[in-house]
């Protein structure tokens, strides 16, 4: 039986582990696709204290190698059930089979919001896409999109704008959410033009995307983009579905506070996926080492 058992090898599953290996506890962590999260996807971070620059795969990787380095065993595996069991929890994967533990962290993370319009499926990988440092290669010298107003849709059109020959920020407000530095430093770019108060209503093009169409949310009127690509960055949900019969959710984000502690004794919760105001890479590193200390004094205090 191991001590604890993380779900999820983002910022915070990671530095759960960390803190958990610290403390001398036999810790397990399932990851269903890459290490990392979706930080992995951001270019540069410098946001985080003490490091004034660095790139959010080299982030990940750093987190990565302590925490091997520590002795914490990472699987590549998705855990499809988590059920209460004698001494703790049964963790069921969906590869290696069944694994019991005392405690469990979910650390679970947030995957791409996407629009919920017509052939968005359809044309994901021909021209739409929501990664913008994985596909922005393709785009070298072409005109592209992004379509969102947080720090993300932001990070991402100054981005490719360093490849793109023109890139068009489509928000649907007049005002961003995003840092105020990063609009600053977007609306300086020569090839970026701001397109606001617009939503992206139709996408065109077969077999690859050609033009989207926009819609102004204040009068209704319409305008085309011919555009070769339209990069996706509104925000994110949860990744939670699977564990809705066992712990409590508001909104598909986990119930817990500040101390990451869920309704069910045993079982924490840490970072984007859980119930809390700011999401940063900061507060989901710090999520992680609260929900492993939480986690470490359940199994030592019981």
């Amino acid at each position: 039986m191991a001590d604890i058992i993380i779900v999820g090898a983002g910022p915070a599953g990671l530095s759960a582990a960390i803190y958990a290996r610290r403390a001398g506890m036999d810790t397990v962590v399932y990851e269903a696709e890459s290490y990392g999260g979706q930080i992995i996807n951001t270019p540069e971070i410098e946001n985080y204290p003490a490091i004034a620059k660095i790139s959010g795969f080299d982030f990940a990787d750093g987190l990565y190698k302590q925490a091997e380095a520590l002795g914490a065993k990472i699987k590549f595996d998705k855990v499809t059930q988590i059920k209460p069991a004698e001494g703790g929890f049964e963790v069921a994967t969906e590869y290696s089979g069944t694994e019991t533990c005392k405690a469990v962290v979910l650390a679970v993370g947030a995957k791409n919001r996407h629009m919920g319009i017509a052939r968005e499926e359809e044309l994901t990988g021909k021209g739409v896409s929501y990664c913008a440092t994985c596909d922005g290669a393709f785009y070298k010298g072409k005109t592209v999109a992004v379509t969102g107003g947080g720090n993300t849709a932001v990070e991402d059109a100054i981005y490719l704008c360093g490849m793109a020959e023109k890139v068009y920020l489509v928000h649907r407000r007049n005002e961003f959410r995003a840092e105020e530095t990063l609009v600053n430093a977007a609306k300086a770019i020569p090839n970026l033009e701001i397109v606001t108060p617009y939503v992206v209503k139709e996408l065109k093009g077969e077999p690859k995307l050609t033009s989207v169409v926009l819609e102004n949310r204040e009068d209704g009127s319409e305008k085309e983009l011919a555009v070769d690509g339209l990069f996706v960055a509104i925000g994110q949900e949860p990744a939670t579905a699977d564990f809705k019969d066992l712990i409590t959710l508001s909104g598909g984000y986990i119930e817990a506070g500040e101390d990451c502690k869920t309704n069910v004794p045993g079982i924490f919760a840490a970072g984007d996926g859980r119930t809390k105001k700011v999401r940063q890479l900061t507060t989901a590193c710090a999520d992680g080492a609260v929900a492993a200390l939480a986690a470490v004094d359940y199994i030592k205090l019981g």
